[in-house]
């Protein structure tokens, strides 16, 4: 498992994140897999990844960085505008709120919750 440390850098990119297929309670499209890797549990640090396909949610409040790939999230409720993701798409989620991950190229995120 990789660590922040104080004045240490870890490479987003380089982080190890484990995957497995997305449940079928919540599978929509395809055949994705997600997972996660704690950076700083204290802190809520940590990097998230997902391959092409489509998920729902429900989201815990959270701000996250795209650093890799690209996909659309749907808001179901609340009912909001659709988001296109994209490296350096910086993005915040209320908990609570109910989504549709469309995964287009692996998608992978720096999250703070």
């Amino acid at each position: 498992m990789t660590e922040l440390d104080a004045g240490a850098i870890v490479s987003a990119m380089e982080v190890d994140v484990p995957l497995t297929p997305v449940p079928a309670a919540q599978l929509v499209a395809g055949s994705p897999a997600t997972g996660a890797v704690d950076l700083d549990e204290d802190m809520g640090i940590g990097v998230w990844e997902m391959t092409p396909g489509a998920m729902s949610d429900v989201e815990i409040d959270e701000v996250f960085v795209v650093v890799a790939g690209s996909a659309s999230v749907e808001f179901v409720d609340p009912p909001l505008p659709a988001i296109e993701l994209r490296v350096g798409s910086i993005v915040r989620l209320e908990a609570g709120m109910r989504t549709v991950w469309t995964v287009s190229e692996t998608l992978r995120k720096v999250y703070l919750a």
